[in-house]
């Protein structure tokens, strides 16, 4: 047994935790959990938790069902009490394994191993800080009627008693005593539409982050008596919900992204990395943004009288919001400071997929030595088609069967997520395009059935 492990082991008794939850998610990023005594945990470590992987989405065929849990000791957090009760349940992680003990290629935080190990290989290690954006409403229809926001707020509103607010520090108040480090917190563009910025950390770390974020955002509404949604687009005349996520490169403590020297002071493998980013944008998108709604998020400016901060073009800019990958502006001095932004993403995606074929696309660039096109310079929501199409801007796909399609012939993708969860995404995927396809929108009812 390593220190790790006895360490969670001796907490577990001086802080009399009663339960511990075994947290790991299937392929779409749902979070799955079961929860086991103190006296067991020790025979976890050792030999995992049986479960039927059959019933996980994505997991396993009936045929080959038996899989294991096994709790990641480096994740061990006490949930943080509420209404004033002791704190007595504690959380980790897991890995899944076959029960020969192999890894398991269904595992979504396996695969983001893999591709963390591949840039250890070249001597990197990935930091990711996502800026997650989500909705806080009065209420959760089930009929498909649109919900209420639970505010009427803008960008950085501040109002006396303001309910958000007050969400907002009970959320980080909570995040804070698991160990998570908050940066940013305020309320943005849209009714009811709030951001919270992680501090970065290493991206498995992150993706673990992003997972407890999302469990703890819609706990703390709950409490509350509002709902909590990161949906990319449930308004259609409010801006979606996305993850835009700030991306790094260290070799040991030196940014690998960082050149005193450039204009930018972007390193060549900065540049590579973004050069990569752009030239498999569209084959990554179905990942990035995994459901039909994502698109609405990022096309939905085609609708008269809508707003849009999402990004649909394929280019870069240096501090441009409008561009797919921003480089941000920051101090000079500041070195470890040197990043990249990458806006396309939502708050809907599974993490561990969406980090993983950012890094795959990213170090394709630095292997291939892919060179930089010109920055975007203006704004490329305002460029004319005939413009775009002149300065090279791809654009990113329309919908999800735009998007699966690129996905399904590209190498990159396949390699990173493995033949079982590219093969299983794909199918699953196609499968909501189809059902979605085939559904008789209001839109349709009312445009048509009084005129037809």
């Amino acid at each position: 047994m390593d220190r790790q492990q006895e360490f969670v082991l001796r907490s577990l008794e001086e802080r009399q935790i009663r339960f511990v939850r075994l947290w790991f998610t299937d392929v779409l990023g749902t979070l799955k959990s079961v929860a086991v005594a103190p006296a067991e945990l020790d025979d976890a470590f050792e030999e995992g938790i049986g479960f039927d992987g059959s019933a996980i989405e994505g997991f396993a065929r009936s045929s080959e069902s038996d899989m294991l849990a096994r709790p990641d000791p480096a994740t061990f957090q006490i949930l943080p009490a509420r209404d004033g009760k002791r704190a007595d349940t504690a959380r980790m992680f897991c890995d899944i394994t076959m029960p020969d003990g192999s890894p398991s290629w269904a595992d979504p935080r396996f695969v983001l191993r893999r591709a963390l190990s591949r840039a250890a290989e070249r001597g990197f290690t990935f930091y990711t800080h996502p800026e997650i954006e989500f909705f806080l409403l009065k209420n959760r229809p089930s009929d498909g009627s649109e919900p209420d926001p639970l505010d009427t707020g803008g960008y950085f509103d501040m109002t006396s008693h303001d309910a958000a607010h007050d969400f907002r520090q009970d959320a980080v108040d909570v995040l804070e005593a698991m160990g998570i480090s908050v940066e940013f917190s305020h309320h943005e563009v849209g009714h009811g539409q709030q951001e919270i910025d992680l501090r970065y950390a290493d991206a498995l770390s992150m993706a673990d982050n992003v997972m407890t974020f999302r469990h703890v955002v819609k706990e703390v509404a709950i409490s509350t008596g509002v709902h909590a949604t990161f949906m990319p687009k449930p308004f259609q005349h409010q801006p979606g919900s996305g993850m835009h996520t700030h991306l790094s490169l260290f070799e040991g403590d030196r940014n690998a992204f960082h050149d005193a020297a450039d204009e930018l002071y972007l390193s060549k493998t900065a540049k590579s990395f973004i050069a990569g980013l752009l030239r498999h944008a569209r084959e990554i998108t179905a990942v990035t943004n995994q459901w039909v709604n994502s698109y609405k998020r990022l096309w939905g400016f085609s609708a008269r009288g809508q707003i849009v901060e999402a990004p649909t073009f394929v280019c870069w800019g240096h501090n441009n919001r409008s561009a797919l990958v921003r480089v941000p502006m920051y101090k000079p001095s500041k070195a470890n400071s040197t990043r990249v932004e990458i806006r396309s993403v939502d708050a809907a995606c599974n993490p561990y997929l969406a980090f993983a074929v950012l890094l795959a696309a990213g170090l394709k660039g630095i292997e291939e030595n892919y060179e930089l096109p010109p920055g975007a310079a203006d704004d490329v929501w305002q460029l004319s088609e005939t413009e775009r199409r002149a300065l090279g801007y791809a654009e990113l796909p329309h919908n999800l069967s735009d998007a699966l399609r690129a996905m399904e012939t590209s190498e990159l993708v396949a390699e990173t997520l493995g033949e079982h969860v590219f093969d299983f995404f794909l199918r699953n995927k196609r499968d909501e395009w189809l059902e979605y396809r085939a559904e008789v929108s209001p839109f349709e009812l009312r445009r048509y059935l009084p005129a037809l």
